[in-house]
């Protein structure tokens, strides 16, 4: 299996993409004051109770879809896809992850540089699953393949989806330093930012109430871990560990129908993004359509609902970079690779 750097694709596709493709998307800022309008609206009327108790559970699934969409926002603006300029990223990346708690001096380190930079390179993309020899060396590895990882069939395994963001976000804040993630500095920021964040949401909650704020935040807290794990899993979980940073073959691109890809940003198009990290996913199709001209033989994509059954069906370990493992079994499965 071939493997190919970023530098050898963009070589190819940039001169094939529209210039505005390489522009910043501004009116997806948009995004932010909507769902915060509506989230705010909706939180008003359940403290207030002006919605029936049946419909509460609609009201928090509402405001974690909204949850999802503003995480979404956050993290193509982090790369500098809707806004530029230093303050105007930090600005509306910090309320953009502001669901999460999560901070933009942390994201900027974890994902935006060792993420991207290493991706499904094994000891250094903080966001692969371990190999065998770390499963069987590690504990800490244990316990993420064994307790927090998608698979094996495993019904309880469904709880990685439930909260895995927000385990994740913080098993990065206070193992970022340990990490090389963050310098000492950085990290400090980085609690600091964490800190605004809690005393965001405790405000909330001495406002509204426990109840009510059960209902506004914690439940779609849950939907939004669930919708943004969803891809961040399939993103990369079923694919091969590469020692080249190859997006044709670490990375799968998902889809869902164009209603759900819009509203949650295209997303999807994972492959892509980790092409052109800058670039706003609306151009995710242009950059599809050359990938499928150029390169058709190594692009993958599948739906959604396909990848994550996959996923469930699949181990979280990697016997070697092609092979996924269940250590307690034996059991294989091959990753996902190119046609070529």
């Amino acid at each position: 299996m071939e493997l190919r750097t970023i530098a050898t694709y963009s070589k190819v596709l940039r001169p094939v993409l529209p210039p505005e493709a390489f522009e910043p998307a501004w009116s997806r800022v948009l995004w932010l004051p909507f769902h915060a309008a509506l989230i705010t609206a909706i939180a008003w009327a359940l403290a207030a109770g002006h919605v029936p108790a049946p419909l509460w559970p609609v009201a928090s699934l509402v405001i974690g879809c909204c949850l999802a969409g503003v995480v979404f926002l956050g993290h193509e603006t982090m790369h500098g896809g809707v806004v530029r300029g230093k303050w105007a990223i930090k600005i509306v990346g910090f309320f953009s992850l502001l669901p999460f708690t999560l901070s933009p001096t942390l994201w900027t380190g974890w994902h935006n540089r060792v993420h991207h930079n290493h991706c499904a390179q094994p000891g250094k993309d903080p966001d692969m699953y371990p190999t065998l020899l770390e499963y069987e060396t590690q504990k800490a590895a244990r316990i993420m393949a064994d307790y927090f990882g998608l698979g094996r069939r495993r019904l309880l395994s469904i709880a990685s989806l439930l909260f895995g963001f927000t385990g994740q976000s913080q098993q990065m804040l206070w193992k970022a330093r340990e990490k090389g993630i963050l310098s000492p500095g950085l990290h400090r920021r980085a609690l600091l930012e964490f800190a605004l964040g809690v005393a965001f949401w405790a405000t909330v909650a001495v406002l509204v109430g426990f109840v009510p704020f059960l209902f506004i935040y914690l439940l779609p807290l849950v939907v939004a871990n669930t919708i943004v794990m969803m891809f961040i899993m399939t993103n990369h979980n079923l694919s091969p560990l590469t020692p080249v940073n190859d997006p044709l073959v670490n990375s799968l691109s998902v889809t869902l129908p164009r209603p759900l890809e819009w509203l949650t940003l295209n997303f999807g198009y994972h492959t892509e993004h980790h092409l052109f990290p800058a670039m706003s996913t609306r151009h995710g199709k242009a950059v599809r359509s050359a990938l499928l001209e150029h390169f058709p033989a190594y692009y993958q994509s599948m739906p959604l609902a396909t990848a994550l059954s996959r996923l469930y069906a699949t181990a979280r370990v990697y016997k070697d970079d092609v092979t996924l493992i269940d250590p307690n079994t034996g059991e294989t499965w091959p990753t996902l690779q190119p046609r070529a």
